[in-house]
Protein backbone atom coordinates (compact mmCIF):
# COMPACT_ATOMS: atom_id res chain seq x y z
CA UNK A 1 0.00 0.00 0.00
CA UNK A 2 1.29 3.71 -1.03
CA UNK A 3 0.41 4.75 2.72
CA UNK A 4 0.02 2.78 5.60
CA UNK A 5 -3.34 3.10 8.11
CA UNK A 6 -0.85 5.49 10.47
CA UNK A 7 -0.07 7.74 7.32
CA UNK A 8 -3.41 8.19 6.73
CA UNK A 9 -4.24 8.97 10.50
CA UNK A 10 -1.51 11.73 10.60
CA UNK A 11 -2.90 13.19 7.00
CA UNK A 12 -6.32 13.14 8.65
CA UNK A 13 -4.69 14.97 12.25
CA UNK A 14 -2.82 17.45 10.68
CA UNK A 15 -5.59 18.34 8.04
CA UNK A 16 -7.95 18.88 10.76
CA UNK A 17 -5.49 21.00 13.25
CA UNK A 18 -4.49 22.65 10.02
CA UNK A 19 -8.35 23.61 9.52
CA UNK A 20 -9.21 24.32 12.93
CA UNK A 21 -6.45 26.77 13.39
CA UNK A 22 -7.19 28.95 10.34
CA UNK A 23 -11.01 29.10 11.14
CA UNK A 24 -9.49 30.45 14.56
CA UNK A 25 -7.01 32.52 13.23
CA UNK A 26 -9.39 34.46 10.62
CA UNK A 27 -11.42 35.41 13.93
CA UNK A 28 -8.33 36.47 15.90
CA UNK A 29 -5.89 37.68 13.13
CA UNK A 30 -8.69 39.87 11.57
CA UNK A 31 -9.58 42.79 13.95
CA UNK A 32 -5.44 42.82 14.85
CA UNK A 33 -5.10 43.44 11.96
CA UNK A 34 -7.80 45.72 10.97
CA UNK A 35 -5.82 47.49 14.14
CA UNK A 36 -2.75 47.57 13.10
CA UNK A 37 -3.68 48.84 9.68
CA UNK A 38 -5.76 52.24 11.03
CA UNK A 39 -3.84 52.72 14.41
CA UNK A 40 -1.26 55.67 15.06
CA UNK A 41 -0.48 54.44 18.46
CA UNK A 42 2.88 54.28 19.43
CA UNK A 43 2.14 50.45 20.32
CA UNK A 44 2.15 49.88 17.12
CA UNK A 45 5.74 48.93 16.74
CA UNK A 46 5.41 46.66 19.30
CA UNK A 47 2.73 45.10 19.02
CA UNK A 48 3.26 44.29 15.16
CA UNK A 49 6.77 43.10 16.51
CA UNK A 50 4.86 40.25 18.57
CA UNK A 51 2.74 39.09 16.21
CA UNK A 52 5.46 38.98 13.87
CA UNK A 53 7.73 37.03 16.44
CA UNK A 54 7.41 33.36 15.46
CA UNK A 55 8.75 34.55 12.20
CA UNK A 56 12.11 34.58 13.35
CA UNK A 57 11.95 32.21 16.90
CA UNK A 58 12.98 28.99 16.69
CA UNK A 59 10.29 26.74 16.84
CA UNK A 60 11.93 24.89 19.70
CA UNK A 61 11.87 28.03 22.33
CA UNK A 62 8.56 29.06 21.31
CA UNK A 63 7.44 25.61 21.99
CA UNK A 64 9.20 24.97 24.97
CA UNK A 65 7.88 28.96 26.60
CA UNK A 66 4.28 27.66 25.22
CA UNK A 67 5.11 24.09 27.40
CA UNK A 68 5.92 26.18 30.28
CA UNK A 69 2.81 28.12 30.02
CA UNK A 70 0.51 25.67 29.61
CA UNK A 71 2.38 23.31 32.37
CA UNK A 72 0.94 22.63 35.58
CA UNK A 73 3.00 25.66 36.79
CA UNK A 74 2.45 27.72 34.38
CA UNK A 75 -0.43 30.54 34.35
CA UNK A 76 -2.28 28.81 31.06
CA UNK A 77 -2.13 25.78 32.76
CA UNK A 78 -3.24 26.85 36.46
CA UNK A 79 -6.27 28.37 34.71
CA UNK A 80 -7.45 25.39 32.43
CA UNK A 81 -7.16 23.39 35.94
CA UNK A 82 -9.31 25.80 37.61
CA UNK A 83 -11.88 26.12 34.78
CA UNK A 84 -11.59 21.96 34.85
CA UNK A 85 -10.40 21.68 31.47
CA UNK A 86 -7.09 19.67 32.38
CA UNK A 87 -3.99 20.59 31.34
CA UNK A 88 -3.78 21.16 27.47
CA UNK A 89 0.23 19.61 26.63
CA UNK A 90 0.18 16.44 24.52
CA UNK A 91 -3.41 17.15 23.67
CA UNK A 92 -5.17 18.05 20.19
CA UNK A 93 -6.50 21.59 21.65
CA UNK A 94 -3.14 22.13 23.35
CA UNK A 95 -1.71 21.80 19.51
CA UNK A 96 -4.06 24.18 18.32
CA UNK A 97 -3.44 26.49 20.73
CA UNK A 98 -0.19 26.34 20.35
CA UNK A 99 -0.33 26.29 16.35
CA UNK A 100 -2.43 29.50 16.37
CA UNK A 101 0.54 31.73 18.11
CA UNK A 102 2.79 29.93 15.69
CA UNK A 103 0.16 30.93 12.80
CA UNK A 104 -0.30 34.11 13.87
CA UNK A 105 2.05 36.37 11.45
CA UNK A 106 0.53 34.04 8.23
CA UNK A 107 -2.69 35.27 8.68
CA UNK A 108 -2.31 38.84 10.24
CA UNK A 109 0.19 39.99 7.86
CA UNK A 110 -1.45 39.39 4.71
CA UNK A 111 -4.73 41.06 5.72
CA UNK A 112 -2.83 43.89 7.53
CA UNK A 113 -1.30 45.10 4.14
CA UNK A 114 -4.79 44.44 2.42
CA UNK A 115 -6.25 46.23 4.59
CA UNK A 116 -3.70 49.18 4.51
CA UNK A 117 -3.99 49.13 0.16
CA UNK A 118 -7.73 49.42 0.56
CA UNK A 119 -6.63 53.41 1.52
CA UNK A 120 -9.05 55.51 3.48
CA UNK A 121 -10.83 56.99 0.69
CA UNK A 122 -13.64 54.23 0.50
CA UNK A 123 -14.42 54.37 3.96
CA UNK A 124 -14.31 58.14 3.70
CA UNK A 125 -17.11 58.10 0.95
CA UNK A 126 -18.67 55.29 3.03
CA UNK A 127 -18.93 57.52 5.44
CA UNK A 128 -20.93 60.26 3.23
CA UNK A 129 -23.09 57.77 2.87
CA UNK A 130 -23.89 57.65 6.35
CA UNK A 131 -22.60 54.34 7.04
CA UNK A 132 -21.34 53.48 10.17
CA UNK A 133 -18.08 52.34 11.14
CA UNK A 134 -19.45 48.80 11.05
CA UNK A 135 -21.26 48.77 8.51
CA UNK A 136 -18.10 50.25 6.27
CA UNK A 137 -16.11 47.44 7.59
CA UNK A 138 -17.93 44.75 6.61
CA UNK A 139 -19.33 46.32 3.57
CA UNK A 140 -16.44 47.92 1.87
CA UNK A 141 -13.35 47.12 3.72
CA UNK A 142 -13.73 43.80 3.88
CA UNK A 143 -15.14 42.91 0.30
CA UNK A 144 -11.62 45.45 -0.95
CA UNK A 145 -9.42 43.05 1.00
CA UNK A 146 -10.64 40.19 0.02
CA UNK A 147 -7.62 38.93 -2.18
CA UNK A 148 -5.63 39.42 1.15
CA UNK A 149 -7.84 37.45 3.29
CA UNK A 150 -7.49 34.32 0.98
CA UNK A 151 -3.74 34.43 0.78
CA UNK A 152 -3.60 34.78 4.00
CA UNK A 153 -6.21 31.72 4.58
CA UNK A 154 -3.99 29.71 2.21
CA UNK A 155 -0.56 30.42 3.74
CA UNK A 156 -2.01 30.06 7.45
CA UNK A 157 -2.97 26.31 6.34
CA UNK A 158 0.03 25.32 4.45
CA UNK A 159 2.03 26.63 7.07
CA UNK A 160 0.33 24.92 9.83
CA UNK A 161 0.49 21.82 8.22
CA UNK A 162 4.39 21.83 7.79
CA UNK A 163 4.70 22.25 11.56
CA UNK A 164 7.11 20.19 13.62
CA UNK A 165 9.20 21.27 15.96
CA UNK A 166 6.00 23.34 18.31
CA UNK A 167 4.09 19.97 17.09
CA UNK A 168 7.33 17.71 18.75
CA UNK A 169 7.02 19.92 21.90
CA UNK A 170 3.34 20.58 22.93
CA UNK A 171 1.70 17.62 21.13
CA UNK A 172 4.79 14.67 21.43
CA UNK A 173 4.23 11.95 19.43
CA UNK A 174 0.92 10.24 20.41
CA UNK A 175 -0.64 7.93 17.80
CA UNK A 176 -4.57 9.10 16.69
CA UNK A 177 -4.23 12.16 19.05
CA UNK A 178 -0.96 14.46 18.30
CA UNK A 179 1.06 12.20 15.53
CA UNK A 180 0.88 14.62 12.36
CA UNK A 181 2.66 14.31 8.87
CA UNK A 182 5.57 16.15 10.01
CA UNK A 183 6.23 13.79 13.08
CA UNK A 184 5.51 10.49 11.17
CA UNK A 185 7.61 11.29 8.47
CA UNK A 186 10.51 12.00 11.64
CA UNK A 187 9.42 8.41 12.93
CA UNK A 188 9.93 6.94 10.14
CA UNK A 189 13.09 8.03 9.23
CA UNK A 190 14.28 6.72 12.52
CA UNK A 191 13.02 3.74 12.07
CA UNK A 192 14.88 3.69 8.96
CA UNK A 193 12.03 3.04 7.23
CA UNK A 194 13.17 5.20 4.55
CA UNK A 195 10.63 4.13 1.86
CA UNK A 196 7.37 5.10 3.98
CA UNK A 197 9.12 8.15 4.96
CA UNK A 198 9.68 8.89 1.10
CA UNK A 199 5.83 8.34 0.18
CA UNK A 200 4.76 10.69 2.83
CA UNK A 201 7.12 13.47 2.40
CA UNK A 202 6.19 13.03 -1.49
CA UNK A 203 2.88 13.54 -0.28
CA UNK A 204 3.42 16.55 1.37
CA UNK A 205 6.04 17.96 -1.19
CA UNK A 206 3.31 17.98 -3.95
CA UNK A 207 0.86 19.39 -1.70
CA UNK A 208 3.05 22.04 -0.63
CA UNK A 209 3.63 22.77 -4.46
CA UNK A 210 -0.06 22.80 -5.79
CA UNK A 211 -0.93 25.38 -2.85
CA UNK A 212 1.79 27.90 -3.91
CA UNK A 213 0.79 27.20 -7.44
CA UNK A 214 -2.68 27.86 -7.23
CA UNK A 215 -2.20 31.05 -4.82
CA UNK A 216 0.36 32.59 -7.01
CA UNK A 217 -1.76 31.35 -10.05
CA UNK A 218 -4.79 33.21 -8.41
CA UNK A 219 -3.24 36.12 -7.45
CA UNK A 220 -4.79 39.28 -9.43
CA UNK A 221 -1.62 40.99 -9.78
CA UNK A 222 -0.23 38.13 -11.84
CA UNK A 223 1.38 38.70 -15.10
CA UNK A 224 -0.17 37.23 -18.41
CA UNK A 225 1.45 37.10 -21.80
Amino acid sequence: MFLNEEDLQAIWLTIKLASVVTVILFLIGTPIAWWLSRTRSRLKGAIGAVVALPLVLPPSVLGFYMLVAMGPNGPVGQLTQALGIGLLPFTFWGLVVASVIYSLPFMVQPVQNAFEAVGERPLEVAATLRASPLDAFFNVALPLALPGFITAGVLTFAHTVGEFGVVLMIGGNLPGATRMVSVQIYDHVEAMEYANAHNLAGVMLVFSFLVLLALYAWRPDAKRD
